[in-house]
């Protein structure tokens, strides 16, 4: 890719705006839920990283495009929720994946731990694991290459050779309290799939002193010490006994579940920030593609110390949003010396209220898939203009805390399979972005100035409410990007079809990779990028059915149900050098579709707009192979 362009993308994406100042963002914030109905509660969460005084209020976004081609950014005041003054503080981001499991005092002198452990990035060190007991405490970790032991403060290397990425290793450890001792045990035995074996085998087996009066409550956490210190790689098969009750928690169990229910005893293994399930273990031989054939054989969790699923802050504010508001684009909107934030949202009918004939389906899976995307900064830093980029976008460079989307990769060069939106996402700010949320608002404004009514509504919306939350609409239009579709969605579109609605499809790459939903992870995705493509990644070996509802992942193309087969037209290209326009077909005029055309008298439509025309960044194509 050249110099020019990239060039030519930072200007397609990061063109300055009216509020474009250099200064660094120091406000953000996120809200729960996106989309609501009339009549329902909002909560925002709100951080500075500077102590700050300012007012929220709530504004329709009418259009959020401030670029010099767009329609022109507009927001107006709601009158009837109060604006209010607010104090704002820093509410810190504490990143990582982990699991956590209590155990009551059980008056034993014994504690014995096993499990199989995978170390995928090593440049960094982690706490694999931890028990702590009042004070007292025993870690063990990587420094590095180095598998190190801190028993009671005192630490040891408890394996000579050095660990290394990708190989599964077996850990046992007894701390004996009578004896005053722990004996770790180390070793690298073949697994089920012996081609992944490297040659590497015995067994480190050593013996250390530790100090405790007695045993206490037990804390155990996986990938995880007492403060933190998140590891990446995978576990399996941990067994806990205390003296002579057992605990043994199968990974293969419940995937969808952020508990893993002890198949004896009675703790349960809490999992936090989300790690990602549905990946091969140990016991993997390949000859099983799907994990609902052998679940034993995904018997792992993947850990990473950037995993976010909730950024956990305290609700700054709950706002009751009026029972008459009318459905539309709002924002909570933060304003003080230190500049505004502001965080969209969603509003439908309220219930049982009258709707609108149009709704516009805000495309929120394809929100969270792209949240906190670094696409631009990478391109920004090799044409050296990190200084040009949006307070957004400096941000993310500034705070990588802040999460992943599904576009990049973790540290250990694994694919970011889970995106949420319980977190700041930047790029959903009116002009952060030169594609998904502002031109969605610019379709919002085009219906707004042509008079036409209509609703709005979200992706999850249509998920968990299925063909209810379209029935009352005779016309959907899509937003600018409607990606990443869950089988629900489809299957509530095709049945709302089927009953006489009538879709238009205002965008291109629409209906292109499947995502799923779980109940015990309200506001996240699960995506898996299998077999095909335009991705950045793939997914691993025996790693392309979800965790969530066990479907095959990837395309829809791939699952038979191509997006030419719902609208005509499917992914074809992508460019990012310019946009271009239409030329009108002349057979198109007398066709059984010319109504479109109806009052268009030039043969050209769409010179003008974000990156210079309608058709650009990608392209969709009329492909009768797969169902136009």
């Amino acid at each position: 890719m050249t110099r020019e362009l990239l060039n030519q993308i930072f200007e397609l994406h990061q063109m300055p705006t009216a509020e474009h100042v250099e200064t660094t963002k120091l406000i953000t914030g996120y809200c729960e839920p996106w989309s609501l109905r009339a009549g329902e509660e909002i909560q925002w969460f709100g951080s500075s990283h500077m102590p700050t005084d300012g007012v929220l209020e709530v504004v329709r976004l009418d259009c959020g495009d401030p670029t010099r081609t767009g329609p022109g950014f507009a927001e107006v005041g709601v009158e009837a929720i109060e604006s209010r003054s607010v104090s704002l503080a820093e509410q810190p981001l504490c990143p990582g994946s982990y699991a956590e499991a209590f155990v009551e005092n059980l008056d034993a002198s014994t504690v014995e731990l096993s499990l199989w452990f995978q170390p995928t990035l090593l440049k960094r060190s982690g706490v694999l694991l931890s028990l702590t007991s009042g004070d007292d405490l025993v870690a063990i970790s990587n420094s590095e290459t180095d598998l190190v032991g801190n028993f009671g403060g005192a630490e040891w290397v408890i394996r000579d050779r050095p660990l290394e990425r990708h190989r599964w290793y077996f850990l046992s450890l007894k701390l004996d309290v009578d004896s005053g001792s722990v004996a770790v045990q180390v070793s690298s035995p073949d697994t089920a799939s012996p081609a992944r074996d490297l040659l590497q085998g015995g067994v480190d087996q050593s013996s250390y002193p530790l100090s405790i009066d007695q045993l206490g409550d037990l804390t155990l956490r996986l990938a995880a010490g007492d403060a933190g210190n998140r590891w990446d790689g995978r576990i399996a098969a941990p067994k806990l006994c205390v003296g002579q009750t057992e605990f043994e928690w199968c990974f293969e169990d419940d995937l969808e579940e952020s508990t893993v229910k002890s198949r004896v005893g009675g703790a349960n293994l809490e999992l936090f920030q989300l790690p990602t399930r549905g990946v091969t273990g140990p016991m993997w031989t390949g000859d099983h593609q799907r994990w609902s054939d052998a679940p034993e054989q995904w018997n792992a969790i993947h850990f990473h110390h950037d995993d976010l699923y909730d950024a956990g802050w305290e609700v700054t504010e709950k706002i009751q949003i009026p029972q008459d508001l009318e459905s539309g684009i709002y924002c909570l909107r933060f304003e003080s010396e230190l500049g505004i934030d502001r965080v969209p949202f969603f509003v439908r009918p309220a219930l049982g209220s009258p709707t609108a004939d149009i709704a516009l389906l805000m495309p929120t899976c394809t929100y969270m898939a792209y949240a906190n995307h670094r696409m631009l900064i990478e391109g920004a830093d090799f044409v050296g203009a990190r200084a040009n980029l949006r307070p957004e976008h400096q941000y993310l460079v500034d705070h990588p805390e802040v999460g992943l989307s599904h576009y990049e990769k973790h540290p250990d060069s694994s694919g970011v399979m889970f995106s949420s939106r319980r977190r700041p996402v930047l790029q959903l700010r009116p002009g952060a972005d030169g594609w998904n949320f502002t031109p969605d608002t610019d379709i919002h404004a085009f219906l707004q100035n042509s008079e036409a009514n209509h609703d709005v509504i979200s992706d999850e919306d249509v998920h968990f409410e299925g063909y209810e939350a379209l029935a009352p609409y005779r016309v959907l239009v899509t937003g600018s990007h409607p990606e990443y579709w869950s089988t629900a969605m489809l299957d509530a579109l095709d049945k709302w079809q089927r009953n006489g609605g009538r879709l238009m499809y205002l965008g291109g790459n629409g209906f292109y990779w499947r995502v799923s939903f779980s109940d015990s992870w309200p506001g996240a995705i699960e995506l898996r990028r299998a077999e095909d493509g335009v991705r950045n990644w793939q997914t691993g070996d025996g790693e392309n059915y979800h965790a969530w509802g066990g479907e095959y992942g990837g395309l829809w193309r791939r699952n038979g149900r191509a997006p030419n087969q719902l609208v005509g037209i499917g992914f074809a290209a992508q460019g990012f050098e310019k946009a271009t326009f239409y030329r009108v077909d002349e057979p198109a005029r007398t066709s059984r579709a010319s109504w479109i055309l109806e009052g268009i008298d030039e043969d050209v439509i769409g010179t003008s707009g974000l990156g210079g025309g309608a058709a650009g960044q990608e392209v969709d194509r009329y492909d009768q192979r797969l169902g136009s």
